[in-house]
């Protein structure tokens, strides 16, 4: 793949965007929404092909000499995210245009410039320029969490766009402290500063707690439990697989280039990354909803992603990268194959739902897959990620996180059981006869109940296929986890020994 192509893959979802923009008819958004996806998971595999052998893409915007024009890189760790991001906005652009709702005035082009701008976030090598993309797939969110028009949604918005306004401002303070001790933001020339000036390590570490805070680690993820329940179900399995994780993504590649993995300040992550987890997975205990449930059990997987940097060894960072990957996938198609029956029912109140695997055998089945997948029960991607983090966690001499990592996968069983026998298992409840009309009931409680308990007519397959997908994308990559194991061991050597990524970016 030619360097020079680097910028299309920012170019062309902001293409497809405009087109979309401008024609608005629901044959273009049919057409256009899941071509400009599928053209971005194409660039994806080229980079992925480009970058498999340990090779860096890196091509200076506007052909400008290194340190004046936007450095854009790709190694094998952004071909990985960038991958698995393109098949995230196709998947859930396709469950999008099942339930409708992709055809609202400007979802499309929404959702469009959102993939973009996480694109442009993952390929930089510029800090300044990281700020700029982060907020240009934050600024479509801000639509998107909006556009359902409902009181809980616009409730949600509210407390979204306060948190990431104070997020980025925190962000953007970070970058002008680390221009002002440090005289630049290119990520090249910054490798190891923070270990040679203690100044621009206490400029990096407020932009890692900005990183933090969209990441949602405890204490500051009680955002994400408010914001992530409130939008529809396509927008928060778009948003599961692609906010928090630009962020992580960011805290592996800013710890290890600027900070150089350094040793001493790792204990502050094992300690704040092992009470995510735990703190995620007690709070989905209480919860009664099913996305409450699994926005609580993100948190928690979180804390297990983020370990791989807090224990940076060979075996940590590739187990962390394997985790990242696969949580997208997992989490993105609990989301869909729930969202899938709150649409069709109107609830996702676990006292509510039941019985409806018999229906609906074929999303059971990628629903139950998806969740021992992220309980980390093989034959699924779970396993392979869980196993080869806690024996990163065993080596590095972490005996107590490795107890924690365990534990916590117990009780997260326990949780998607709880989904399962609510909404899937069991008889399913009998319809009801009385309707709002014949028992006064004027606010259509009685008839909200009434279209909850008697069942609709069967799901449409292209509304259980998205979430189908993505279940047979981690079976299949649990089964053949040599691949990504491989993929992800590679890009861990770019973050171990950043000397090629850094000669590549600076254009030595």
């Amino acid at each position: 793949m030619n360097p020079v192509l680097l910028p299309l893959l920012v170019a062309l979802p902001l293409t497809g965007a405009a087109l979309l923009a401008v024609f608005t008819s629901r044959t273009a958004v049919r057409l256009l929404l899941p071509a400009t996806a599928a053209l971005g998971l194409a660039g994806g595999l080229a980079l992925l092909g480009a970058t498999g052998g340990g090779g860096i893409l890196v091509h200076q915007v506007g052909l400008w000499p290194a340190g004046v024009s936007i450095p854009l890189a790709a190694d094998a760790f952004s071909a990985l995210m960038v991958t698995t991001t393109a098949l995230l906005v196709l998947v859930c652009s396709l469950f999008a245009l099942a339930t409708g709702e992709a055809e609202r005035r400007y979802f499309a082009p929404l959702v469009l410039v959102l993939s973009a701008g996480v694109y442009g976030a993952l390929l930089t090598g510029d800090l300044f320029n990281l700020f700029v993309f982060v907020e240009v797939m934050l600024l479509p969110s801000y639509g998107l969490m909006a556009i359902a028009g409902t009181l809980r949604g616009l409730r949600g918005g509210r407390t979204y766009v306060t948190v990431n306004l104070l997020t980025s401002t925190i962000f953007l303070a970070g970058v002008a402290l680390v221009y002002g001790t440090a005289g630049t933001v290119q990520l090249g020339e910054l490798a190891g500063a923070a270990q040679r000036s203690p100044a621009v390590a206490a400029a990096m570490g407020l932009v890692l707690l900005a990183m933090a805070v969209k990441s949602a680690v405890v204490p500051v993820h009680g955002w994400l439990v408010r914001t992530y329940t409130a939008p529809s179900p396509a927008v928060t399995a778009l948003f599961s697989g692609l906010h928090t994780k630009v962020a992580i993504y960011a805290i592996y590649r800013l710890y290890a280039v600027v900070f150089e993995g350094q040793a001493s300040l790792l204990w502050i992550g094992l300690v704040v990354f092992t009470a995510t987890m735990a703190v995620g997975v007690l709070g989905a205990v209480g919860e009664t909803t099913t996305r409450s449930i699994l926005v609580f059990h993100m948190v928690s997987q979180i804390g297990y992603i983020l370990l791989g940097v807090a224990l940076f060894t060979e075996l940590g960072l590739m187990a962390g990268i394997f985790y990242l990957v696969h949580h997208m996938v997992v989490k993105a198609s609990l989301f869909l194959s729930t969202g899938a029956v709150e649409h069709a029912y109107g609830t996702g109140d676990l006292e509510r739902l039941r019985g409806r695997a018999r229906g609906e055998p074929l999303l059971a089945l990628a629903f139950l897959g998806a969740a021992l997948s992220l309980a980390g029960l093989p034959p699924f991607s779970g396993f392979v990620a869980k196993l080869t983090l806690v024996t990163a966690a065993f080596d590095a001499g972490r005996w107590t996180v490795a107890a924690v990592a365990i534990a916590v996968s117990l009780i997260t069983l326990m949780s998607m059981l709880k989904i399962w026998g609510s909404v899937f298992w069991g008889r399913p409840p009998e319809p009801e006869t009385e309707t709002g009309a014949e028992s006064g009931a004027g606010t259509g409680t009685a008839a909200t109940a009434t279209a909850v308990h008697t069942a609709p007519p069967r799901l449409r397959t292209a509304l259980v296929l998205p979430a189908v997908a993505l279940t047979a994308v981690t079976l299949c990559v649990g089964l053949g986890a040599e691949v990504l194991l491989d993929l992800s061991a590679q890009a861990a050597a770019h973050l171990l020994d950043t000397s090629t990524y850094v000669e590549a970016v600076t254009n030595r």
